[in-house]
């Protein structure tokens, strides 16, 4: 594409934009689980939307793959709603730049069989996916270079003692280091660069340096730049400030630039295991937060087994942030190729949602990195991302709240009031009032509601399992886990872990909760067969490991 037609198309979307920006809000009062004709939402249609955040709980899996116990941050539930699809429950097509839909549900535990009631949020977005276009993009890669990143993929760098595993084995055969599939990642990322979009890339470990300054991509030798990145070594320590700092100095002098016209974003690749310079989450997220708000947005993608997901966890809690995981340059590469656009363009901020009733609250927020600042009539998600449709589902497209009653005989009807500014800081929002009937157990609006619900449990079951494991691991008494038949599936305070060189532990499930994956097991078989979504499948291979082990 050459400069005019770019500059034309980046015009065209922001108009576009505007458009859906100056529609009004409107009261469409309706019932939860209202469904629009087949094919409403579709890929040729309108995108979808999906919250900041983790965008895959890869991570975990890897762990489970090679017998460790992952850390409880390895699962989150906006994570894990990223890797599928969802019905949003869309009465009909949405016509401004976010319209949420709404879903209801009435279920019971699979455990203690308590009822619990639940509402989905559904992300929809009135942009065609054929009108939809990023920015031109100023861009920093930070790579982390430091000795953690020459180990083998699928090894421990921290661990003191025990058998080191075999390597990781790539295509081919060939043992790969994290280093490589960083490196290989970051040539994957400037694959998807345009001429109008300027690049610079960053290393650290003792310290930080500059490997490429900030320079347009029509005057880069992509292929000279590409195989440097290949011929960068890893060694020594890791500071990860540094890197994040001099990042941050490489977009200086381009405040001129139209805002309208280009995004700012670094990616930094790492395996998230800081031990010098200021590495604290309150440390590095302040530099993200101050980014953030002279509109520097980060994505972090996480390299290796030991991926420290604590502390990234914790700093993409900020606006405009997200992060993934490598599992291999190959899936990289595919990923990177389909989503790159979406992973750089946030398109929704500082959404909120005040949810007005006389008889019930919000409980608990699932699946947004800010679920635990929820209140009892209010729900905030920091930034939405673009995601994809298909056949009127989109992927990562609900946030699922659980309900409360404050009374035993509760008015039915909700009214939902959602406010939200778009990219540009224009401000938007909807108002709906829906009706919470009386429904019996085992009731959902649709099937994307009770996939978020099974997810959700899955979730909550397996982080109950790794904090109680890691607590316990070096006790000699008899201990009870912190959930069973009796209690249900609680949703857990994570547990956090100051130290971010991550060491490992052991795949260990205890008798009570080896019982209850068993149990679980059975109960996500049959949710898996009603709701009609082979792709679950990966869930149950893991239950299914864990109930063996």
């Amino acid at each position: 594409m050459n400069k005019t037609m770019a500059v034309a198309s980046t015009i065209a979307f922001v108009v576009f934009m505007a458009f859906l920006s100056a529609c009004g809000a409107q009261e469409t009062p309706h019932a939860p689980g209202d469904q629009g004709p087949p094919g409403s939402a579709g890929p040729g249609n309108n995108i979808g939307l999906s919250a900041g955040g983790a965008k895959d709980i890869s991570n975990f899996r890897e762990n489970i793959r090679n017998d460790y116990l992952p850390l409880p941050t390895d699962v989150t539930y906006e994570g894990l709603f990223y890797d599928y699809y969802f019905d949003t429950g869309a009465a009909r097509p949405a016509n401004k730049l976010y319209s949420p839909s709404y879903g209801y549900a009435v279920s019971r535990d699979p455990l203690s069989g308590k009822v619990d009631y639940y509402l989905s949020v559904g992300l929809n977005s009135g942009i065609k996916e054929s009108d939809f276009q990023r920015k031109k993009l100023d861009l920093v890669i930070v790579l982390d270079n430091s000795g953690s990143m020459g180990e083998s993929f699928n090894q421990y760098y921290y661990d003191r003692a025990g058998a080191r595993r075999d390597a990781y084995a790539e295509e081919g055969g060939s043992s790969l280091r994290k280093m490589d599939s960083a490196a290989k990642s970051v040539t994957y990322i400037l694959d998807q660069l345009t001429g109008d979009d300027r690049v610079a890339i960053v290393t650290f470990n003792s310290r930080a340096a500059l490997v490429q300054p900030m320079t347009p991509v029509w005057d880069l030798d992509m292929r000279d730049l590409q195989e440097r990145v290949l011929d960068i070594t890893a060694g020594g320590s890791t500071d990860l400030e540094a890197g994040l700092d001099m990042a941050t100095r490489q977009f200086r002098n381009l405040r001129e630039a139209d805002s309208y016209e280009f995004e700012d974003r670094m990616i930094v690749l790492t395996d998230a295991q800081p031990n010098t310079g200021d590495f604290s989450s309150r440390g590095l997220g302040g530099t993200l937060e101050e980014n953030a708000r002279n509109r520097i947005y980060a994505t972090f993608i996480g390299i290796g087994v030991d991926f420290n997901s604590d502390l990234v966890e914790r700093i993409t809690k900020i606006k405009g942030a997200n992060y993934y995981s490598v599992h291999s340059p190959r899936q990289f590469r595919e990923r990177i190729q389909d989503e790159f656009d979406f992973m750089v363009t946030p398109l929704v901020f500082n959404l909120e949602l005040r949810f007005k009733s006389s008889g019930w609250s919000i409980d608990k927020v699932f699946g947004s990195p800010e679920a635990d600042q929820a209140t009892g009539r209010l729900m905030s998600v920091n930034t939405l991302f673009p995601s994809k449709a298909l056949d009127g589902e989109v992927k990562g497209g609900l946030v699922l709240l659980k309900l409360r009653k404050t009374s035993s005989a509760p008015d039915p009807e909700v009214v939902l009031e959602v406010s939200y500014e778009d990219r540009d800081g224009r401000e938007d929002g909807d108002r709906a009032a829906i009706f919470l009937e009386t429904e019996r157990p085992d009731y959902y609006g649709n099937s994307g509601i009770r996939k978020g619900i099974l997810l959700t449990r899955y979730a909550s079951l397996l982080q109950n399992w790794m904090i109680d494991e890691r607590e316990h691991r070096d006790s000699s008494r008899s201990w009870q886990p912190r959930m069973g038949d009796d209690t249900g599936i609680v949703i857990p305070s994570l547990a956090r872990y100051s130290q971010w060189e991550r060491q490992s532990l052991p795949l260990t499930v205890s008798e009570p909760y080896r019982r209850m994956f068993v149990t679980f097991t059975r109960y996500f078989a049959d949710e898996m067969q009603d709701i009609g979504d082979d792709t679950l499948d990966q869930e149950l291979t893991v239950l299914r490991h864990l109930s063996r082990s």
